[in-house]
């Protein structure tokens, strides 16, 4: 059985879609982004993190999915909001405008690490200051990298995107089931 170096429900709900079964064990590593990192590095380095982690909680010998995802926009990574000004500094950033969401993901087991990302652009529509407020009292998006939640109510605010829909979850479903063969793990045979 997978296991799932995260407290994510949409990951966990993500693997889930795909006929994953996973243990979810939570860990805990500094998420700090150095200086001049690049989303790109900042997320591949948070998964290999996270899934080295979860292998000394789980065992070397258990195949560890860790992931990182973050939202990108003029060079800057917005992870999850600490407040509800910080959200609003978020979604005003974002607002009538294009940005990325990165997610990188690792698998560990035993010596072995595969690591892997995808990116999708997102283009949202003007949110206005009522709208922004009303969307923070909706609670969602509080625990979410840009303040947002794609699968949520914020679909609203989504005039396209461009890539995978999944990655924007938080899982590139598509790359991780490729990378998972690597492992002897096929989702379409069990």
């Amino acid at each position: 059985m997978l296991v799932l170096a995260s407290a994510s429900p949409r990951r966990r709900e993500l693997l889930a879609q795909i006929g994953l079964e996973c243990e979810v064990t939570p860990v805990n590593v500094d998420e700090t982004v150095s200086i001049d990192e690049a989303a790109l590095a900042y997320t591949l380095r948070m998964a290999r993190e996270k899934a080295r982690a979860g292998q000394v909680l789980a065992g070397r010998g258990r195949l560890v999915l860790g992931a990182d995802t973050v939202v990108c926009i003029d060079r800057r990574i917005l992870g999850k909001p600490d407040d509800k000004a910080h959200a609003m500094a978020m979604l005003e950033t974002l607002s009538g405008r294009v940005h990325s969401v990165i997610t990188s993901f690792a698998l560990a087991r035993g010596e072995r690490l595969v690591c892997a990302s995808c990116s999708t652009d997102v283009w949202l529509a003007e949110i206005d200051a009522a709208q922004r407020d009303a969307y923070w009292s909706s609670g969602e998006p509080r625990d979410k990298a840009g303040a947002y939640a794609i699968q949520g109510r914020a679909a609203i605010f989504v005039e396209r995107i461009e890539g995978s829909y999944s990655n924007v979850v938080g899982l590139p479903l598509r790359e991780l089931a490729e990378a998972l063969k690597g492992f002897g793990v096929d989702p379409l045979n069990p």
